[in-house]
């Protein structure tokens, strides 16, 4: 198999996998990383450079096997929640969608903040409303 769908939905080019990888890889080897993995086929829908795709099929192609992304399945995730945040210019400490999908949270719910400076830990408590 030389190619395989790229990007999702409404992906125009197909990402060049094996040999036809390589062969690209090779014709356009005197030009930038990015412009390289673009000619390849490995650009998400909205444009985005899948860079680290690019290097997995790089790799694979070479006859390497890489092992499972974590979790199994087909290591087609897309991007990963990262467990890492950081206060804000204005203050602001973003927890992410990511997160709030992760735990069920729906628009509207609401916390008490409860903090813990001797172990330097954040609570948020629900605050349950009528009717809930």
């Amino acid at each position: 198999m030389a190619m395989q769908k790229g990007g999702g939905e409404g992906a125009a080019a197909e990402m060049l996998v094996g040999d036809a990888l390589l062969e690209r890889a090779r014709a356009l080897s005197n030009r930038p990383e990015d412009q390289i993995a673009r000619a390849c086929g490995y650009v998400g829908p909205s444009g985005r450079l899948l860079k680290k795709s690019f290097y997995r099929a790089l790799v694979a192609a070479k006859g390497y096997a890489l092992p499972e992304s974590q979790g199994g399945g087909s290591g087609v995730k897309g991007r990963q929640a990262e467990f890492r945040t950081r206060v804000h210019g204005n203050g602001n400490l973003l927890i992410g969608q990511a997160y709030t999908r992760r735990m069920g949270l729906e628009p509207g719910d609401e916390f008490r903040i409860e903090l813990h400076k001797e172990t330097g830990a954040i609570w948020l408590s629900p605050i349950e409303t009528p009717g809930t």
